[in-house]
């Protein structure tokens, strides 16, 4: 990566931050970093910081006659291999989907003949805006690649979509945009389940549980990053779709078995998700009301065993992890389900554990046939990457 440049805008909002610990990974990878830092981010990251850890000069003002004399923005702009714009706010967005050129930012934006990367970040209302999601789909159609927004909490005290990617994860998609060849899942193709499922009662209410997605999420992405083809079948969560990742939306267990068997043949399935092991026998088809009898008695059917059949189908993927998500015994009651489904691995985690459903961090065990490796509880991001480097290590 030595012969590498990134050309590093820095937009403003609270995630500017971030940007130093991106810099800090990509110097460490050998790429060098010329920033840009917009009027607003200076309010958040100062050019002493900034250019400090960059090594090189710190550019911002768009009329400024020695740097249009040395260099100027059209050079600026075209003398690296990736343009990353971290964080990238509504603002910027908006700014750069119309072709304005009002600051050295958009200019060097609007000048690029080189990828663009965006990280957005922005309040979960601004990101809810229907400008805001046409500005995203529009960048996106005109070859901008997005990295996030993510679900979380933010620096205004709200919770939702909108927070930037992590550091490592906007690091893994610059990696994976500026050394494709590299990597080593390409030419790979991975199934990946996330989330819960939801199986109807009636037509309101549906039997689920409190599975995020996060996890799933992850790893997709990481693959991703990795070079493989992944297909991602996500129940109803509202997280964002990982970079390079293809994302089929499903509600029920049968669903999602249906759309990883149409996903076949592939390298890796990852079973991640939460699946439902059983569903109402019958779907009321109006409202269930309460009456004087009491609560209804649901009767319930076992649902479809997503893991085992690809486990055991004539199309099994050539390694198929499961996940073990356990409240006791979360070893023991892993190493029976390896045992049992005829998957490869089993990922066991203790989510009695607070923060682990739901949660951003995890601890996880990996069960194989011939031993346990347990990995220290660390961020769903870091699993996910090191699980990813697993698979790559294992199908070497």
């Amino acid at each position: 990566m030595s012969d590498k440049r990134i050309l590093l805008i820095v937009g403003g909002g609270i995630s500017a931050f971030k940007s130093l610990e991106l810099v800090r990974g990509l110097r460490k990878a050998g790429i060098a970093v010329r920033p840009i830092l917009t009027a607003a981010g200076a309010q958040f990251v100062t050019p002493l910081s900034l250019g400090a850890l960059c090594e090189d000069k710190v550019y911002s003002e768009l009329f400024s006659l020695t740097d249009e004399a040395e260099m100027g923005h059209i050079q600026l702009s075209r003398q690296a291999d990736l343009v990353v714009v971290v964080p990238a706010t509504a603002d910027l967005m908006a700014r750069a989907v119309h072709g304005l050129a009002n600051d050295l930012a958009t200019t060097v934006l609007l000048a690029t003949d080189k990828p663009v990367l965006m990280a957005p970040a922005m309040n979960v209302r601004m990101w809810d805006h229907a400008a805001t999601r046409r500005n995203f789909a529009q960048l996106q159609a005109d070859g901008v690649q997005m990295i996030g927004p993510v679900e979380g909490d933010m620096a205004c005290g709200e919770f939702g979509l909108g927070r930037m990617a992590e550091p490592e994860e906007i690091l893994a998609a610059i990696l994976a945009r500026l050394a494709p060849l590299a990597r080593p899942l390409t030419g790979r193709r991975a199934i990946v389940t996330a989330g819960p499922t939801a199986e109807p009662i009636d037509p309101v209410r549906v039997l689920t549980n409190r599975s995020s997605g996060k996890q799933g999420f992850a790893i997709a992405g990481a693959l991703a990053s990795l070079g493989a083809e992944v297909i991602l079948v996500a129940g109803p969560v509202s997280l964002a779709t990982p970079a390079g990742v293809t994302r089929v939306d499903v509600e029920t267990a049968r669903d999602m078995l249906a759309a990883c068997q149409a996903a076949l043949p592939a390298d890796i399935a990852v079973c991640v998700a939460a699946v439902s092991d059983w569903r109402p026998e019958s779907v009321a088809t109006t409202k269930t009301k309460k009456t004087v009898q009491g609560a209804p008695v649901l009767s319930l059917v076992e649902n479809p065993d997503i893991l085992a059949t690809l486990s055991q189908g004539p199309a099994r993927p050539r390694l198929v992890i499961g996940f073990a998500a356990e409240t006791d015994q979360v070893e023991t009651y892993a190493q029976a389900k390896l045992a049992r489904k005829g998957c490869d691995w089993i990922i066991a985690n203790d989510v009695s554990i607070a923060g682990t459903m739901g949660g951003d961090d995890n601890a996880v065990a990996i069960l194989r046939k011939d031993g346990i490796e347990r990995w220290p509880r660390t961020s769903k991001t870091d699993v996910a990457r090191k699980l990813a480097e697993t698979i790559a290590l294992e199908l070497s």
